[in-house]
C-alpha cells in the first residue's frame, strides 16, 4: 500500500523559513521521480517542484525558483522542500505527490 506522510507545515512570519518532509512507504521510492503540489485555500492545487529518482535533477514553478529547494534522501525513503523567504501567497496545504497517489498534506500559513 502506498503511503505518503507530510509532515513539517507550521505557522510563519513572512521572510520565515520551514521544511517540509515526506515519509513514503509501499514502492520503489529510490527509483521514481515525486514531486510537490500545494493548494491554496479556494483555489485549485498548484505544482510546486519535481525531483527525479537520483535527486539529481529538480524543477520549480517560476513563483518558487530561488526560495524553494526539492531534496530526497533515498536511503530514508523521505522527500523533502525547504522554503525559504516565505510570502503570504505560500500560505497553502502543501502535498508530496507520486503518480496519482498524494499524503494528507501538511498546512502552511504564512502571516504576521
Amino acid at each position: 500500500e502506498v503511503q505518503l506522510v507530510e509532515s513539517g507545515g507550521d505557522l510563519v512570519q513572512p521572510g520565515g523559513s520551514l521544511r517540509l518532509s515526506c515519509a513514503a512507504s509501499g514502492f520503489a521510492f529510490s527509483s521514481v521521480a515525486m514531486s510537490w503540489v500545494r493548494q491554496a485555500p479556494g483555489k485549485g492545487l498548484e505544482w510546486v517542484s519535481t525531483i527525479d529518482s537520483g535527486g539529481r535533477r529538480t524543477t520549480y514553478a517560476d513563483s518558487m525558483k530561488g526560495r524553494f529547494t526539492i531534496s530526497r534522501d533515498n536511503a530514508k525513503n523521505t522527500l523533502y522542500l525547504q522554503m525559504n523567504s516565505l510570502i503570504p501567497e505560500d500560505t497553502a496545504v502543501y502535498y508530496c505527490v507520486y503518480h496519482t497517489y498524494r499524503g494528507q498534506g501538511t498546512q502552511v500559513t504564512v502571516s504576521s
